[in-house]
């Protein structure tokens, strides 16, 4: 818990590219709701880890004082917006900054996110591309690897249980690692070196910043610089491969090089990319299969629709357009699971949210997992309910908040199409069934997960 608030400050303090203490002006919550600091030099940080992580701090804190709130990470103002209605007064469609990307690259301390506008619109633009022409490239790898692990399914008796978390991560692992970086990814041995470096990375990202304590460890220090040192110098290795080169499928990398971007700014957004979009697809992938097991009706319309959309003919690009319902299914899996439930932008100039007045250069948390919860916004909010989709007003809702539609990152409309060829091969062939008993904790991190391991069972249809 207390690795999650501290993971929590930091990439908020991450964002702004300040240190904690230098802006007493802020003091004053501009007749905000919230409460005010716990202890003077950490703010409410004791309530944070008292709460067990950001985003149930920030259900209790919306709960009690509504959908504008206020709280103090050390002396800074930190304001959190906990429902459709205020976050649409607050999000700016044009605006080219990523906050989960720039999160990360400043957690990794990367310094070439800033430019001018055109510039951020011209490497979104290269990623979002990246993420199109990857797809279209390398779709019938993405579906050998999918009937590779539907094999592999099949091959088990009806008894055994599958460790589903561990088998999507290995998955997406796989699509990802070779749908970015090529055909050296190809080689397994390559791919468990990059899944344990990975690893090492992300379970390292936000600790020990705020409290000194991963400069202090030098074992963990070593462990985490050596691994983010062997993910770029194979990134560099892959950026010097492809420059000036054609070859005759396109990946990821290849819309950067092709790109007016310097190599180092071909690095981290490729890095960004690779680290972000591997734990996104596992876990989409995850709690997709997981609410599918719970579901029977649910598995049952999505197996129609496969059946009608292909009877017993291949998946393909095009008819995977037409898994309309499917869509739903995935929409209402990252509400249901709260995929990503907090997300912050800086506030670059004073603004205004209802009555409240929201100060220059403030923290503006966009509470997501809050949001998507909201009763007043979707009925029944704790059901998994795919149908509440058809409802054209609601896919706008959700596509305002970034997830779906233009407003969506690359890493998430990526995962979108990985997971859809996945359950399409999958829910084809396997009936997916929960294990009886089991009860799935959720741990609320960046990306929400399981705290355990998530196991099911499945049975062929024929």
């Amino acid at each position: 818990m207390l690795d999650f608030a501290i993971f929590a400050v930091t990439f908020l303090l991450a964002l702004v590219g300040a240190v904690l203490y230098l802006y007493p002006a802020f003091r004053q919550a501009a007749g905000i709701p919230g409460i005010t600091p716990t202890e003077e030099k950490d703010g409410n940080l004791p309530d944070i880890v008292n709460s067990g992580s950001l985003h149930e701090f920030l259900v209790n804190l919306h709960e009690r004082y509504g959908p504008v709130v206020s709280f103090w990470f050390g002396r800074r103002l930190v304001v959190s917006l906990g429902t459709v209605d205020v976050l649409k007064q607050h999000i700016n469609p044009n605006k080219t900054s990523d906050p989960f990307e720039t999160m990360l690259k400043s957690l990794l301390r990367y310094q070439s996110g800033g430019g001018n506008v055109s510039e951020k619109h011209m490497r979104k633009k290269l990623c979002e591309n990246g993420v199109t022409n990857s797809l279209k490239s390398n779709f019938a790898l993405l579906l050998k690897l999918s009937e590779e692990l539907l094999d592999k399914w099949l091959s088990y008796p009806e008894t055994q249980h599958v460790p589903l978390s561990q088998h999507m991560l290995g998955f997406a692992m796989k699509s990802v690692t070779q749908m970015v970086m090529g055909s050296t990814f190809e080689n397994d041995q390559e791919v468990i070196r990059f899944q344990k470096n990975h690893g090492t990375v992300w379970s390292e990202i936000g600790k020990g910043f705020l409290d000194g304590s991963l400069d202090k460890n030098t074992t963990r220090k070593k462990q985490y610089e050596d691994a983010l040192m062997q993910l770029e110098s194979v990134l560099r290795n892959i950026i010097k491969e492809r420059k000036g080169r054609n070859f005759s499928q396109h990946i990821f990398i290849d819309s950067l090089v092709n790109g007016n971007l310097n190599d180092q700014q071909i690095l981290e957004d490729s890095m960004i990319f690779s680290l972000a979009s591997c734990i996104i697809t596992a876990k989409l992938c995850t709690w997709a299969i997981c609410f599918l097991t719970i579901s029977e009706e649910v598995q049952k319309k999505l197996y129609e629709e496969i059946n009608q959309v292909f009877g017993n003919g291949p998946v393909t690009p095009e008819k995977i357009e037409q898994l309309r319902y499917c869509q739903h299914v995935l929409c209402e899996t990252v509400r249901t699971a709260k995929l990503t439930p907090v997300s912050a932008q800086l506030q670059d100039i004073e603004g205004k949210i209802d009555q409240f007045i929201i100060p220059r250069e403030t923290l503006v948390l966009y509470a997501l997992g809050v949001v998507l919860q909201d009763p007043n916004t979707w009925p029944s909010p704790h059901k998994f309910d795919p149908d509440r989709f058809d409802d054209e007003l609601v896919m706008k809702t959700f596509s305002s908040l970034g997830f779906s539609g233009t407003q969506e990152c690359p890493e998430l409309r990526f995962a979108y199409m990985v997971t859809t060829v996945l359950l399409s091969v999958l829910v084809k062939r396997l009936h997916l069934l929960s294990v009886e008993g089991q009860v799935i904790e959720t741990k609320y991190e960046l990306v929400t997960s399981s705290r355990e391991e998530a196991w099911i069972t499945v049975s062929k249809r024929y």
